[in-house]
């Protein structure tokens, strides 16, 4: 057993291994980057940076062909930290070292970290809008609400990974079932002609546009636009059958029932906090003479609904908002007058800048003890001489 043991141990903190997990990481980047031209750069960090085991498929079953992003950190967190508790013995002389060693397991653990807690959003304003919401770059959402009230939206937000699956959806707050009649992850709208063939909604913008299947796209520039057709089913018979899709060309679809006033939209995954920023002034510089971007920055005003926050804030390239563990990073821009700013939420943000900050501080420190001990053996031979 004592052999076993010592085997296991010998195994996890072996220079070998250590190797081994580097050159794994390397192949790892290396596919990963090739890959990226089919998939784009979300689903190639979820495939191979963001799991255990890279799986493909082949044929109609899905297997694992490499490990993937967290077992590779994973084992070489386990190998650096296993390796200074059995061999690693502090002194003065290797306090560089061990500095820039904790810097670099600070380093695999802010990655984990922000591969677990980060989300991307982005919030778009034109001059004069306000909003207290940003929206997600990939995930969509079947957004139903109760619009009675005019002081007061009841939301009920079906994310499009529940839509996928197809099953029937009962909410505690709706009044009515929701049936999945069909769903396509991307589609084209058109206009319902006779070679469309007949319609699954029965009421709604769905009975003169069809959604048309089209295959996904995994471009960075580009964005696969959902489709649904939702049956909305009440105890005494059908509602009615809804074509809805996350396109600018789509408005939310209103009706009524059991008294209340409902609307059904397919739209980008929205997060709400409890703030709000208003569109003051967007300002976008060119270059003299041409149409390539100088600087482009937004002022803001941001506003709390109790008060204790009203300010005019600015932000531009390189300098950021940070609020409410909130970052908030001028983006891009649509025409003159519409700003968009990329929404981030990490509360590992800091982890990699003091990672990087200790590794320096290790290489700086072992650089200077050991420039110390050779000027001071340069001195002692030329004493001897």
């Amino acid at each position: 057993m004592n052999d076993a043991l010592r085997q296991f141990r010998d195994f996890f903190v072996s220079l070998k291994l250590t190797v081994v997990l580097l050159v794994l990481g390397m192949l790892l980047v290396f596919a990963a980057t090739l890959d990226q031209v089919n998939l784009g750069i979300w689903a190639v960090q979820e495939k191979y940076f963001r799991s255990f085991l890279v799986m493909w498929r082949a044929g109609d079953i899905t297997v694992p062909v490499f490990p993937g992003g967290y077992l590779v950190g994973g084992l070489l967190l386990f190998n650096l930290v296993g390796a200074h508790i059995d061999r690693f013995k502090f002194s003065l002389r290797k306090s560089g070292i061990f500095l820039t060693h904790i810097g670099l397991i600070m380093l695999l653990v802010g990655e984990l970290l922000t591969g677990l807690w980060q989300q991307d959003y982005n919030l778009r304003l034109t001059e004069g809008e306000t909003k207290n919401y940003a929206e997600s770059y990939r995930f969509n959402e079947v957004a139903i609400t109760d619009t009675t009230d005019p002081k007061f939206d009841d939301v009920v937000a079906l994310p499009e990974s529940v839509i996928a699956r197809g099953e029937t959806i009962q909410h505690a707050k709706l009044p009515f079932k929701v049936v999945i009649k069909a769903y396509y992850p991307n589609a084209a709208l058109m206009m319902r002609g006779a070679d469309t063939g007949p319609s699954l909604a029965t009421t709604g913008i769905g009975q003169r546009i069809a959604a048309a299947p089209q295959p996904m796209t995994y471009k960075a520039d580009e964005r696969n636009n959902p489709a649904a057709y939702l049956e909305l089913v009440a105890p005494e018979g059908t509602i009615g059958t809804w074509m809805t899709a996350v396109s600018s060309e789509m408005v939310p679809q209103h009706f009524d029932y059991a008294g209340h006033s409902w609307k059904i939209t397919f739209r980008a995954e929205r997060v709400y906090k409890p703030f709000a920023l208003t569109l003051l002034k967007f300002s976008h510089d060119r270059y003299v003479g041409t149409e390539i971007p100088k600087n482009f920055s937004s002022r803001l005003r941001l506003t709390t609904p109790d008060g204790r926050d009203d300010r005019e804030v600015l932000i531009y390239m390189n300098n950021p908002l940070r609020y409410a563990g909130l970052t908030f990073y001028q983006a891009s821009y649509e025409g003159e007058q519409t700003t968009v700013l990329q929404v981030v939420r990490n509360p590992s943000w800091q982890i990699p800048y003091l990672a990087c900050a200790l590794m320096t501080l290790g290489l700086v420190i072992q650089f200077c003890i050991h420039l110390a001990s050779f000027i001071g053996k340069r001195r002692a031979a030329v004493v001897t001489k």
